[in-house]
C-alpha cells in the first residue's frame, strides 16, 4: 500500500495563508482579531443593551472586504470604502451602537488599518487625478465619522490627536504607495460607463464631496433623506450631461423642482444646509450641467434648458432661502441679494462653457488641417513615386520601340532584340504600378518600393543597376564615389533623383550620344550631376511633357533642405546638379 500522503504543520498552513495575504492582509486580519476582542465581550456585557455592539461589525467586515477588492480594483474600493464610512456612521447612530475609539477617535482598528490601505492601494495602482480624488474622498469620510459617530461633539484634544496620528499615517501610506511603483499596466477595459468615468472624473469627485457634505449633516436631521436622494439623481444626470445635454438637464429641471416643493413639507429650512435656498450638490450639478450645454448645444436650445433651470432656481431661493422672522417669502431687498449671487455664478457657468466650446472648436480645426496635410503629403508623395518610376519605365518602352520601329525593317534581329527589353521594361512597370496600389490600399508606406529600399543600403550598387538595365536609349557612364552607409532618405531620393534625370535625358535630350552621371560625397554633402550632350529637342519629346519633373525634383531636394540647379551647359547639353545634405550621418 502506498504510504498516507503526509499531514501539513499548523505552521506550514498559516505560513501559506500569511504568504497569500502579504503583508497589507496580515496587518488587515490582526486589526479585525483585535476589534472581534473587543466587541464580542462588550457585547455581552453589563454596560448597556444586550448584542447593540455587534452592530459595528457589518461596518468593519464591509471595510476588510473593500481592501480584498482593491487588490485588482483599487479606484473603485478606495471611493466604496469611503462610501461605506459613511453609510454605517449613520447606521450605527440609528441603532444606538457605541463607537470604540482606537488610534483615531471613534474608529475602530479595522476601519483606520483598512482605510490606510486602500490609500496605500490606490496611490500605487491607479491615476494620479483619480488617487487624489479617492483619498480626498477617503479623508472627508473618516472626517464625518468622527465627528458625527455617537455622541455629538468631540474634545479639542482628542480630535487634534487624531489629526496628527491621522497626517502622520497618510503621509506614510502616500509615500510607500508612491515607492512602490506602478505594476504592470493590464489591459484596458473600456465599456461606455467606464469611458464617462475616465472623462468626468474632477466632476465627480467635486460631486462626491458635496455629496458627503450632505449625508454628514444628514446625521442630524434623518427626514433629510429625500432631498439627499434628489441630490444623488442631480449629481448623476449633471455627470451625464457631458454625452446627453438636453435630455440630462430636463431631468435635472423636474429634480431640481421636486427638491424645492418637498423641502417646506419636510420642515428642513433651518436643519438642512439650504442657505441660498438650494442644496450643494445640486448647486455644483447645475453649473456643470450649463457649461455641457453651452459647450455641446446650438444656442436657442441651450438656452431655453437654463432659461427653465433659472427659473426652478428662482423659486426654490424664495421658498427655501433663509431669512429672519417667520416670513413665508422673501422679501425684494434679500431678492436682489441671491439674484446677484446666482448671476454671477451663472455667468462662470457660461463662460466657462464658451472657452470649452472655442477650444474644441479649435482642436477640431487642427485635426483637419493635420489630416489634410497628410492627405496631401501621400499624394504628393504618390505623385512623385509615379512620375519618377513608373514614368520611367513606360519612357524607356516608347523609346524602344521607336527604334524597332525605324531599324527594323533593315535589321529585323534589332527588332527583335527591343521587343525583348520592351518586355522587360513593360514588366517592371507593371511591378512598379503594383507596389503603388499596395501603398495605396495601406500594405506598404507611400513612396517605398524594393528598389528605393535598396537604396538606404548601398546606393552605388543601386546606381550602376538602374544605369546597366535602363531604357532611355543613350549610353550612360558613371562616376561614383560613394561610402558604405548614407542615411536612408538621402540614399532614397538620390536614387529617384538620378532616375528621372534619365528619363529626361531619354524624352528631351535630341541627338543625344553620351550621358554621364557623378555621385560624391564632399564634405557634410553628397553631390549629385547627370549630364548629356545632347540638343534641345524642336519636336514633341516622347510620350509628351507634363512639366512635373522638375517640380517632383525640386520637392524632393527641398525636403531635405539640399540645393539643386538644372539647365543647359557650356556645350549645349543638359545638366543637372543637386547638393543633399548628409544629416545624420554615422
Amino acid at each position: 500500500m502506498p504510504p498516507p500522503p503526509a499531514q501539513r504543520s499548523l505552521q506550514t498552513r498559516v505560513t501559506e495563508y500569511a504568504r497569500l495575504l502579504g503583508l497589507p492582509g496580515v496587518v488587515l486580519v490582526a486589526a479585525l482579531l483585535v476589534d472581534l476582542g473587543i466587541i464580542l465581550p462588550a457585547s455581552a456585557d453589563d454596560s448597556g443593551p444586550k448584542g447593540v455592539d455587534l452592530f459595528l461589525l457589518p461596518g468593519i467586515l464591509a471595510m476588510a472586504g473593500c481592501v480584498w477588492w482593491a487588490r485588482s480594483r483599487a479606484a473603485v474600493a478606495a471611493f466604496a470604502g469611503a462610501a461605506t464610512l459613511v453609510v454605517f456612521s449613520v447606521f450605527i447612530n440609528f441603532a444606538h451602537a457605541p463607537a470604540y475609539s482606537t488610534v483615531l477617535a471613534r474608529l475602530s482598528a479595522t476601519e483606520v488599518v483598512a482605510g490606510f490601505e486602500l490609500v496605500y492601494y490606490v496611490v500605487r495602482r491607479a491615476r494620479p487625478g483619480v488617487a487624489f480624488a479617492a483619498v480626498c474622498s477617503l479623508v472627508v469620510a473618516a472626517l464625518i465619522a468622527i465627528t458625527n459617530r455617537g455622541q455629538p461633539g468631540v474634545s479639542g484634544g482628542v480630535m487634534i490627536q487624531s489629526l496628527l496620528f491621522g497626517v502622520v499615517l497618510l503621509g506614510g501610506s502616500v509615500l510607500l504607495g508612491a515607492r512602490g511603483g506602478r505594476p504592470a499596466p493590464k489591459p484596458r477595459v473600456s465599456s461606455p460607463l467606464i469611458d464617462l468615468a475616465r472623462t468626468q472624473w474632477l466632476l465627480i469627485g467635486v460631486l462626491a464631496f458635496a455629496l458627503l457634505y450632505e449625508f454628514a449633516e444628514a446625521f442630524k436631521a434623518p427626514r433629510a433623506l429625500p432631498i439627499v436622494l434628489c441630490s444623488l439623481g442631480a449629481a448623476l444626470l449633471s455627470v451625464l450631461a457631458s454625452r446627453y445635454p438636453v435630455p440630462s438637464a430636463l431631468g435635472l429641471t423636474a429634480l431640481l423642482f421636486l427638491s424645492a416643493m418637498v423641502t417646506p413639507a419636510l420642515n428642513l429650512r433651518y436643519s438642512y444646509p439650504l442657505a441660498v435656498g438650494v442644496p450643494a450638490t445640486q448647486v455644483v450639478a447645475t453649473l456643470a450641467t450649463v457649461i455641457h450645454l453651452v459647450r455641446s448645444v446650438p444656442g436657442k436650445r441651450a438656452w431655453s434648458c437654463i432659461g427653465g433651470f433659472s427659473a426652478v432656481v428662482a423659486l426654490a431661493v424664495i421658498v427655501n432661502a433663509e431669512r429672519p422672522g417667520p416670513r413665508p417669502l422673501l422679501d425684494l431687498a434679500q431678492l436682489k441679494y441671491y439674484a446677484a449671487i446666482a448671476l454671477l455664478l451663472l455667468g462662470i457657468a457660461v463662460v466657462i462653457g464658451l472657452f470649452l466650446r472655442s477650444r474644441d472648436s479649435e482642436r477640431k480645426q487642427v485635426v483637419l488641417s493635420a489630416v489634410t496635410d497628410a492627405q496631401t503629403s501621400e499624394r504628393m508623395a504618390l505623385a512623385r513615386e509615379l512620375h519618377d518610376v513608373v514614368a520611367h519605365h513606360v519612357t524607356g518602352i516608347v523609346v524602344q520601340a521607336q527604334a524597332a520601329r525605324l531599324l527594323g525593317e533593315k535589321n529585323p534581329l534589332i527588332a527583335l532584340e527591343a521587343m525583348g527589353r520592351i518586355e522587360d521594361a513593360g514588366v517592371e512597370a507593371l511591378a512598379a504600378m503594383r507596389r503603388l496600389v499596395r501603398s495605396m490600399r495601406g500594405d506598404a508606406a507611400a513612396g517605398s518600393s524594393e528598389f528605393s529600399e535598396q537604396a538606404t543600403t548601398d546606393l552605388e550598387a543601386d546606381l550602376r543597376k538602374l544605369v546597366d538595365g535602363s531604357n532611355h536609349g543613350v549610353p550612360t557612364m558613371v562616376g561614383l564615389n560613394l561610402p558604405e552607409h548614407l542615411p536612408q532618405e538621402v540614399g532614397r531620393s538620390a536614387l529617384r533623383l538620378v532616375q528621372e534625370s534619365l528619363t529626361n535625358v531619354g524624352k528631351h535630350a535630341a541627338g543625344a550620344e553620351h550621358a554621364f552621371v557623378l555621385a560624391e560625397v564632399i564634405g557634410r554633402e553628397l553631390h549629385l550631376r547627370v549630364t548629356d550632350d545632347g540638343k534641345e529637342a524642336d519636336h514633341h519629346p516622347v510620350g509628351g511633357s507634363g512639366g512635373y519633373g522638375l517640380i517632383g525634383m525640386r520637392e524632393r531636394v527641398a525636403l531635405l533642405h539640399g540645393r539643386l540647379e538644372a539647365g543647359r551647359g557650356r556645350d549645349g547639353g543638359w545638366r543637372v546638379e543637386v547638393w543633399l545634405p548628409l544629416e545624420g550621418e554615422e
